[in-house]
């Protein structure tokens, strides 16, 4: 078994050093990897990553010396950032409106289970190098996707933002034949689902590709980005003041262990309960709010509060800053609009980098400095509350595509009032409803294209045979003469 401590280094300081290192190298990693995504598209960069870490995951098995297994491992866990980020990105593109949460909670459960059956796996396996195998076997069965474009395709959200509409015209046409739709109909083809593409689009133009560094020039895009960046460092930052009191109370690994993955699983169950119905802003509120009263009462009143009490403060505190954490992710990934999302989701990604690297800075030094790195926290949890009131709510809403898109999203007011009492009109008016529907507009062209297509025989013309009513003359009638 291999032995994660160089020799002259105890095992205790040797793994806070390693995941400092580790975050420190996805602080980085997390950006270049989101450009790449955002100039090369979501499939390509999941396959990427994809590859890199099963080649580095082998290289892993084969190591023989405990120095090039760190070193391999550092990398590979770096790199499999790209693959969740990736996979983030394409699984929310693909969804409308009302499942978005759903759909981003249940990769969230996997996730949880996945910590759960590690420490089994550690126990069946015994070794490193076989546990190793048997992580990167999963990986070894996603290259796959690169044979199959059909199981993972490219993001048509993606590929019409950056107008590349033939690649997203074949991946429409591959979903409708997928999913059998418009199939059955002979008036409403699957062609007409390309007809407002074909309106909006009659040349192919250039694809336009955008990078992270265009947010300089937006101010609603950029300060969104840094409000989420500025909560998602809290809420990874802020739960080594929760866990360590957890460690006090309980010194057996396993307890810490199993609490902290047990408060991500009920944080995920929070949001999937709370998110749609109250709102993103709202429960990202919620969550700061508990998170920093939790704090603020840690900080002041443990040597005042019992044993039990403080425990109790430090799981509630546990479970909000999670939810603080994934909550501040999955609103990034909404409201950065698709052509810099990537990069932009990649800014944010670091910044939670950068608190987790900050915890395992504390446990390197031996938690010299907790208490000034408590209070820091404290305060930063309770400052992002004001910065939650500048964001957008994006409950059902559709995504942000464009630059201006995303400049377009503005933060609804605080408190709601009925349009009935304030700005009431001196008369009240109906607005007309518009007539086109885009629905019925390309029905209505394709019933047309299909007819043409198959009249042999163009229209005529045809003129009655009965002579009209009232003949026609050339000469204007005569004026009445003037009687007098």
């Amino acid at each position: 078994m291999y032995s994660l401590s160089p020799p002259d280094c105890p095992i205790l300081l040797a793994v806070p050093l390693f995941a400092w290192t580790r975050q420190s190298v996805c602080v980085h990693l997390h950006i270049w990897v989101m450009l790449v995504c955002d100039w090369v598209g979501r499939r390509r960069t999941l396959l990427l990553s994809v590859s890199l870490s099963s080649l580095l995951g082998v290289a892993v098995c084969l190591s023989n010396s405990p120095a090039a297994f760190q070193l391999l491992r550092l990398c590979q866990g770096a790199v499999l950032a790209g693959v969740f980020l990736s996979a983030h990105i394409a699984r929310l593109e693909l969804c409308d409106p009302p499942r978005r949460l759903m759909v981003s909670m249940v990769s969230g459960f996997f996730a949880v289970f996945a910590e759960l059956l590690l420490p089994g796996l550690a126990v069946l396996c015994g070794d490193w190098p076989v546990l190793q195998a048997v992580a990167t076997l999963p990986l070894l069965l996603l290259l796959s996707y690169w044979c199959w474009a059909s199981v993972f395709p490219e993001s048509p959200r993606w590929l019409l933002a950056t107008s590349q509409i033939p690649q997203a015209k074949k991946c429409l046409q591959l979903f409708s034949t997928r999913n059998g739709a418009c199939m059955r109909d002979e008036i409403y083809p699957a062609e007409a689902l390309l007809t407002e593409i074909d309106v909006a689009f009659p040349e192919d133009p250039q694809p336009q590709y955008h990078h992270v560094l265009e947010l300089r020039h937006t101010r609603v895009i950029w300060r969104n980005c840094l409000i989420l960046a500025f909560t998602l460092f809290i809420g990874t930052g802020i739960q080594y003041c929760f866990t360590r009191n957890i460690h006090l109370y309980s010194s057996q690994f396993y307890f810490g262990y199993f609490l902290r993955t047990v408060m991500g699983a009920l944080a995920c169950v929070f949001l999937c309960v709370l998110v749609d119905r109250v709102g993103r802003r709202g429960i990202l509120l919620l969550t700061a709010i508990v998170t920093g009263l939790s704090s603020l009462l840690l900080l002041a009143l443990t040597q005042y509060l019992h044993g039990g009490l403080v425990l109790v403060l430090s799981v509630v505190g546990l479970l909000a800053s999670q939810a603080l954490a994934m909550l501040s992710v999955f609103f990034a990934s909404e409201v950065m609009p698709t052509v810099v999302r990537g990069g932009a989701l990649g800014l944010v990604m670091a910044a939670g980098s950068v608190g987790m690297a900050a915890s395992s800075l504390m446990e390197l030094q031996n938690n010299g400095g907790y208490f000034l790195h408590h209070v820091v926290f404290a305060s930063f949890a309770v400052l992002s509350v004001l910065c939650i009131m500048l964001l957008p709510e994006s409950k059902r809403k559709a995504l942000p595509d464009s630059l201006k898109d995303g400049e377009n999203l503005r933060r609804p007011p605080l408190f709601l009032s009925r349009g009935e009492r304030d700005s009431l009109p001196l008369l009240r008016t109906r607005q007309p409803a518009s007539e086109y529907n885009p629905d019925n507009y390309s029905r209505l062209v394709s019933a047309t294209r299909k007819m043409l297509a198959k009249e042999s025989v163009p229209y005529k013309i045809v003129i009655p045979s009965q002579p009209p009513l009232l003949p026609c003359t050339d000469t204007p009638q005569a004026e009445p003469e003037d009687s007098s």
